[in-house]
């Protein structure tokens, strides 16, 4: 509704020591062909979910992602992740 632009769970390369393997990532969101942005609805975000983004940012070569949390209370809970 905004305008901004994304693409919905792109698939990216997983790559393991160098070597592309068969299994692919898929981020739920990238804008701007800029970020990679991943939405959560847990109570608590992990470090599971900071590693996820982590490879995502890693095998696509971009920069900065954003991880969401929907199911915090009593406000939104969100973490900016940059390489």
């Amino acid at each position: 509704m905004r305008g901004i632009p994304f693409v919905s769970k792109r698939p990216l390369p997983f790559i393991y020591k160098g070597h592309q393997l068969e299994r692919e990532y898929e981020p739920d969101f990238i804008c701007f062909d800029k970020i990679i942005l991943e939405i959560k609805a847990v109570s608590v975000l992990a470090d599971i979910h900071r590693a996820k983004v982590q490879h995502y940012l890693k095998s696509s070569g971009l920069k900065l992602g954003i991880l969401v949390n929907f199911c915090h209370f009593p406000k939104l809970e969100h973490e900016r992740i940059a390489l």
